[in-house]
């Protein structure tokens, strides 16, 4: 030891009294320094050494009374020392603590050779605990301070020069070598106790104060940047800042207290600090605020502030750190500096609170949300079991009664309900004692509660014992509880109306009613409508696959063309597109008024009144509806509609799709029906005024061509000209400008008819034009016939002036399908350019002498696969046409055609990859980048009906039509796969979620039935209580408690309604339903009670096959399985 520490040592000794500490530099606990230079720390053992008269060391748990004060308290974790012993902070100390034998030892026996001076408003102490003499401590205030001051100050480090470091200087401990007990810390800094300190335990004993010491001068000086740096009290405040998991609203949050450019230097340094806490994919990595904005400095942070962090750079909105009316509170064992872990309050601190000591008032805490459910039937009990097996959880011997806090007695669960519905706190009692007022009990680790508030007499309190011997009852299931820690509720704790009011939901869904146990915690369920709607955006498709004369061109430039029961005006110049959403079931037919200003559009019979068959004439400039006739005139649905040409569009004719296949004609104006006759013609498919004689119509279908002459009368003359039993089916109907009829059939032969002196008609020419089929014709204003075949994909050109001479013809790519329809781009215009809807529901432009390009693409069989990118706003989807294409909303990215007809698709969590379940039980995995398929894997011989990725991307699951379950370990960023092992089931399997910890899946079977699958044991889960708090990545699942208000809603129009597709939001605040009549409703989430209000669209007439949200929740895709549509929806304020 130098001269220096000796010299200090001495006047420290002098300024002391008689008091002195040695410590030894290496911990080896004798309590006697040696003479090296690497003792520079004086380490303080549990049981040190005193020279001189004694003085003791004091935990943060031993009573100090007269003048003796606390010099320090041996701590394993922490190594800084608290400067807040105000005058307004109090001890409680036991009152048993005059024995003047014991000797002054450490509670704590610890190894760490770091000091910590704590200091809690209420300290409560065990009657156990160590205790001081008072007769033993005579050193004043002055002696121990200075005690601390050497022990703490003059030991923190290996001093350059071995000087000892000053502890008036608030600044950064010398970073040295200490040593005690098992090991050595490096790296730990630490400060000095402040002058306020010292001063505070001088006033306290009426002792002059400590004279400073001088730092010796073989210390380097301190820069004046540094001195300015030090000086800076936010430098040395901590902040505390909480942070949440990105669209995990369920998240309880982590909580960190760090000292910038201290504890953490850098943004970087902090997130990796609470990345292993975040159990995120790929780490923390991006910090958002709660608005979601991006912070890039760790001077941003601000103190008390609450932060989202996430692997990703797509922020998602959500209700973070709160949920189910309350506010979650971060966990004590999440944050840096946060206490240590104590024991759990009992069942009576957590109803009863705690006694504050300043005001007197009862402080709340959170209770347990308790559910006693019978393990044999899982009906819930009597209400007396209920308050037996409750007895037995508070351990109370033979609870019998229940009382309010005025002592009214609850005898049911009914007036639990109704009466008490308001009241928040009940008692349980083992007589017939009343209560009055509130009882308070002491913890047995408390040995005295300060009597701030009033307390009832002990005589009135309820006999509560405080620990039970009656053990519990083997024949009941264990009680299901959350943990008291979690959520804390704002207004009190949890009452007994709490636990009893979540039930079970029970759903009766074809017949069979299934049971579904709500989680202990989950939002709160409100039946209004949400804030938001939907409104159409896009429309991808055609309807080319069933459909013919389905495409038109408006003066504006607008493509006009129906999918589902949508009528789609599309403006390729602008790059944008209208809606006519008029229609409540599928259009079948449509027609243009001669003004080209109006458009008559038949739909289909639906199941209710509401969607009966009739025809609409509405505006293409405001899509608003004109007239609408035929309701209760047609049956099943429109097979034709027409507008006169002569009389510039005043009747409108219409075809009944019924058996009998009625023709009707009406005076649309006024709404006057003029005729009608039944055509008997099960096959007809279309219908056309004559354009020189409104009174004339032309009926064709298969098998069929009639002339049907319409007298003053209202009856009709009919004049077959193609008759059974033919077998050729006349598929379009055009005219000549001086009115012979021209027809084209599925021989792919063209026919022309003229009309004799005496009015009967004769073919004039026939020949073959196509291949087969011929699908559309239409005469444009110079004489050409246009002609397209639906086998041959070939559109020709016949010169109708010189006997239908061909002029040319091309060929449609074999992708796009054949031809469906045929239109001018510029009607009027002898420019040859034409758009081709095709049969494969694609739209094309070009002409005969170039290249056809795409304009509208759309899956041309079934679509059902429907898949959501993590990250962005890109979806894709996949059919029965064995195509499988990524989206970004209105635009087409890529398209590829595979092998297989894939029915279910899938993102890897980092979406890079694309998995596609097969009907034949290929799994499929793609590229995102380029479309390229990168693996084919065999994985069953059923079809994978749902795929899914857990949320590290570290294992898919896959369920089939088999109804098992398949998992595969995926690696290398979704490109590696090896198979696991499949659970076995019986039923097939529809939809697919994975838990967010990624132990279980949950199904729903082809039954609607809600199955659980343990992913880590590979079995199925038979007890749906057990996994009635699992929260899921997603909710796909159309069953389940959170879910369930969406089965059997009593604003449904069908009390049959079959729920085929359902979709969560990221922000856990919306759901979105599809179901098999075509309706899609947005509702609120959780949606628990029928009741559930919500916002209805109708544009499909079969089943909506699936729906999903984009990324941000701000965009809606839904697909229309058997109509192959694709709609995206807008999410906009109400």
């Amino acid at each position: 030891m130098s001269n220096e520490e000796n010299d200090y040592l001495d006047g420290l000794g002098a300024v002391a009294g008689t008091t002195t500490a040695a410590g030894n530099g290496n911990g080896n606990g004798n309590g006697v320094g040696d003479g090296d230079d690497d003792g520079g720390l004086a380490a303080v053992n549990s049981e040190p050494i005193l020279g001189g008269q004694t003085m003791a060391q004091i935990s943060s748990n031993s009573q100090v009374e007269g003048n003796v004060s606390p010099t320090g308290h041996l701590d394993d974790n922490d190594n800084q020392i608290n400067h807040n012993n105000t005058a307004s902070n109090s001890h409680n100390f036991d009152s048993n603590r005059n024995s003047p034998t014991k000797s002054p030892t450490s509670r704590r026996a610890g190894s760490s050779t770091s000091f910590q001076i704590q200091h809690h408003n209420a300290h409560n102490y065990d009657d156990d605990d160590d205790d001081l003499a008072t007769g033993d401590l005579q050193a004043n205030n002055t002696a121990a301070a200075a005690a601390v001051a050497a022990a703490v100050g003059g030991g923190i480090g290996r001093a350059s020069g071995g000087g000892i470091p000053d502890y008036w200087q608030q600044r950064n401990g010398a970073a040295g070598s200490i040593s005690g007990g098992a090991g050595a810390q490096s790296g730990h800094q630490s400060r000095a106790l402040s002058p306020s300190y010292l001063d505070n335990m001088s006033e306290n004993s009426e002792q002059p104060p400590v004279v400073p010491l001088t730092r010796s001068k073989s210390r380097p000086e301190i820069s004046s940047a540094a001195a300015s740096r030090y000086s800076n009290l936010s430098y040395w405040k901590a902040r505390r800042v909480v942070f949440y998991r990105n669209g995990d609203p369920f998240f309880p949050g982590v909580e960190l207290r760090y000292r910038p450019g201290r504890d953490v230097t850098s943004l970087d340094n902090l997130l990796d600090k609470i990345s292993p806490k975040m159990d995120l994919p790929r780490g923390a990595r991006y910090v958002f605020s709660m608005d979601g904005d991006r912070k890039y400095h760790l001077d941003e942070l601000e103190d008390g502030a609450f932060y989202v962090v996430s692997s990703f750079k797509a922020f998602k909105p959500a209700s973070y750190g709160k949920k189910n009316g309350m506010w979650y509170a971060s966990p004590g064992n999440q944050g840096w500096g946060s206490k240590p872990a104590s024991r759990k309050p009992s069942i009576m601190e957590a109803d009863l609170g705690t006694l504050s000591t300043t005001s007197g008032s009862i402080k709340r805490s959170a209770g347990r949300v308790i559910r006693i459910i019978n393990n044999l039937d899982h009906s819930v009990q009597p209400f007396e079991e209920v308050l037996e097996d409750l007895g037995q959880v508070l351990k109370i011997n033979g609870a019998k009664k229940m009382y309010t806090g005025t002592g009214q007695e609850v005898r049911s669960f009914s007036q639990l309900r109704n009466e008490f519905a308001d009241v928040d706190t009940f008692y349980l009692a083992t007589g017939t004692a009343l209560i009055a007022g509130s009882p308070i009990r002491r913890s047995r680790s408390r040995p005295s509660v300060v009597a701030a508030a009033p307390i009832l007499p002990t005589e009135e309190l309820p006999k509560v014992p405080l620990r039970g011997t009656r053990p519990r009852s083997k024949s009941r299931p264990r009680i299901l509880y959350a943990p008291e820690s979690e959520i804390l509720r704002p207004n009190g704790e949890y009452t007994m109306l709490d636990i009893m009011k979540e039930e079970p939901t029970k759903v009766t869904i074809r017949g069979l009613r299934r049971t579904f146990y709500p989680p202990v915690h989950h939002a709160p369920a409100e039946n209004s409508p949400p804030d938001k709607k939907l409104q159409l955006q896009w429309v991808h498709g055609y309807r080319g696959i069933d459909a013919r004369r389905n495409l038109w061109v408006l003066p504006t430039g607008e493509l006009l063309y129906y999918v589902a029961a949508v009528a789609v005006l599309f403006d390729r110049d602008e790059d944008a597109q209208r809606h006519y959403i008029g229609h409540t079931e599928d259009i079948m037919c449509m027609d243009v008024h001669p003004s080209r200003e109006l458009v008559a559009s038949g739909q289909k019979a639906g199941r209710d009144r509401k969607s009966q068959a009739h025809v609409r004439i509405w505006s293409t400039e405001s899509l608003q509806t004109l007239y609408v006739f035929g309701m209760g005139e047609l049956d099943t649905g429109v097979t034709a509609v027409a507008f006169s040409q002569l009389n510039g569009g005043s009747y409108i004719l219409a075809v009944d799709s019924g058996r009998e296949s009625i023709l009707s004609v009406w005076q649309w104006q006024w709404g006057h029906l003029l005729g009608k006759v039944a055509t008997l013609q099960e096959g007809l498919s279309g219908a056309a005024f004559h354009p020189l004689d409104d009174n004339l119509i032309i009926t064709h279908g298969r098998g069929h061509l009639a002339f049907w002459h319409r007298r003053k009368d209202g009856f009709f003359e009919r004049t077959d000209i193609v008759k059974q039993p033919s077998r050729s089916h006349v598929t379009s109907v055009q005219f000549e400008p001086d009115g012979d009829v021209i027809t084209a059939d599925s021989d792919g032969f063209i026919t022309i008819y003229s009309v004799d002196s005496d009015g009967a008609y004769f073919v004039r020419t026939e020949f073959e034009a196509h291949n087969k089929g011929i699908g559309c014709l239409i005469m444009l204003g110079e004489g050409t016939l246009l002609s397209g075949g639906e086998k041959d994909r070939k559109v020709a050109a016949w010169d109708s002036l010189q006997n239908y001479k061909k002029i040319a013809d091309t060929k449609l790519p074999e992708a796009a399908g054949g031809v469906r329809t045929i239109y001018p781009q510029r009607p009027g215009r002898n420019d040859g350019n034409i758009y081709v809807g095709t049969t494969r529901n694609n739209i094309l432009e070009g002409s005969l002498q170039r290249r056809f390009t795409q304009v509208v693409f759309g899956h041309g069989r079934q679509l059902w696969g429907l898949a959501a990118h993590p990250e962005d706003e890109l979806y894709a989807t996949a059919g029965h046409d064995k195509h499988v294409a990524l989206w970004r909303k209105n635009k087409l990215i890529w398209t590829i055609q595979t092998g297989y007809e894939c029915v279910a698709l899938a993102f890897h969590p980092f979406g890079t990859a694309l998995a596609a379940g097969s009907t034949e039980g290929h799994l499929l995995v793609i590229n995102c980048d380029n479309g390229a398929v990168m693996l084919t894997l065999r994985v069953c011989g059923s079809p994978l009906n749902c795929v899914s990725y857990n949320q590290v991307g570290d294992m898919i699951a896959m369920g089939s039509q088999n109804g098992s379950i398949y998992l595969f370990r995926v690696s290398r960023d979704g490109f590696s796969y090896k198979k696991v092992n499949k659970i076995r089931g019986s039923q097939p399997l529809t939809h697919l979620d994975w838990s967010m910890d990624g132990n279980f899946v949950q199904t729903v079977t082809i039954d609607f039935d809600l199955l659980f699958w343990d992913a880590k044991s590979l079995s199925p889960e038979r007890s749906p209580i057990a996994m009635k708090d699992v929260k899921w990545l997603t909710n796909n699942c159309t069953v389940g408690f959170l879910v369930a208000g969406q089965w059997s809603n009593r604003y449904y129009s069908s009390t049959n309604t079959i729920i085929a597709t359902c979709s969560r939001s990221s922000a856990h605040d919306m759901l979105a339903s599809g179901d098999a009549e075509g309706y899609l409703r947005l509702f609120r989430y959780p949606c628990i009670s029928p009741r559930a209000e919500f916002h209805e669209s109708k544009v499909y007439s079969g089943m909506l096959a699936c729906v999903r949200f984009l990324c941000g929740d701000h965009t809606l895709i839904t697909v229309g399985g058997t109509d192959a549509s694709l709609m995206v929806w807008d999410i906009v304020e109400e």
